[in-house]
């Protein structure tokens, strides 16, 4: 009976090991397919078989990078930003994300003046998105198990100095998994609880209220992007980079 279910277990984790492998290399026909599409300037073709990867769950800057190039050479603006956005939150410091960003922006008809985020803020999603929210929850787990192996040593070691070494380097890993649990928060709230949206309707009037009737506040044109305040039915109230806020339809914008 036990080697009957150990057998069963194997062939589980086996079809399992197989479904992963056949995945990742559908996923590498399907990516390398529409890099050829791209190439020869078929465009369609190529967001067609990346957007297909997409579709499935999988997530990674470079599929969004190239989606989003794909949908610039499309002219599609607002799909453009909201990619490369999207590739930007996984690799915040890569200059070819960054670059192609600020050209799909310069095509948005909206110019805002923007209120200057505090330096630390920006430093502060900067580092949280350097790594996964995965492996800073794995350093902040290790560290802190470190600090609990060095506080026994500094409780139960008779040596002055093992004690002074083991309260210091305890206190340094208890700093370290602290640190890293809040850039674990941050990250997860940046990538998979985003409240920034772009406009994806050619031409919107912000509300006063969540209503047709409330009063035309500010204009709006697809590519914009916008911070999600609050939601009251099938509207949201949204706040622009220069700090003005006005309510529009949930269905004319993407979250990013």
């Amino acid at each position: 009976m036990k080697s009957r279910s150990r057998y069963i277990l194997i062939s589980l984790v086996l079809v399992f090991t197989a479904s992963l492998v056949f995945a990742q290399e559908e996923r590498s026909v399907k990516f390398n397919k529409g890099v050829e599409y791209y190439t020869a300037s078929d465009y369609q073709g190529a967001l067609d078989e990346w957007l297909d990867i997409y579709n499935t769950g999988y997530r990674s800057a470079e599929l969004y990078y190239n989606i989003g190039n794909a949908y610039f050479k499309l002219n599609n603006v607002p799909g453009a930003i909201l990619f490369f956005e999207r590739a930007r939150l996984l690799k915040p410091g890569d200059s070819n994300i960054n670059y192609n960003l600020q050209m799909a922006r310069t095509l948005v008809v909206d110019k805002f003046e923007e209120i200057p985020e505090l330096f630390f803020v920006k430093w502060y999603d900067f580092l949280a998105l350097m790594l996964q929210t995965n492996t800073w929850a794995v350093i902040s787990i290790v560290t802190f198990m470190l600090f609990l192996i060095l506080l026994s040593v500094y409780i139960y070691s008779p040596g002055y100095r093992t004690k002074v070494l083991g309260f210091w380097t305890a206190m340094l890993f208890l700093l370290i998994s602290v640190s890293s649990l809040a850039f674990t928060v941050r990250n997860r709230n940046l990538v998979y609880n985003s409240s920034e949206a772009v406009i994806f309707t050619p031409s919107l009037n912000g509300k006063s209220s969540p209503d047709n009737s409330g009063t035309d506040l500010f204009v709006l044109h697809e590519g914009s992007k916008v911070t999600i305040e609050d939601n009251v039915g099938e509207w949201y109230e949204i706040k622009l980079s220069d700090g003005n806020k006005g309510w529009v339809p949930s269905s004319s914008l993407t979250i990013i």
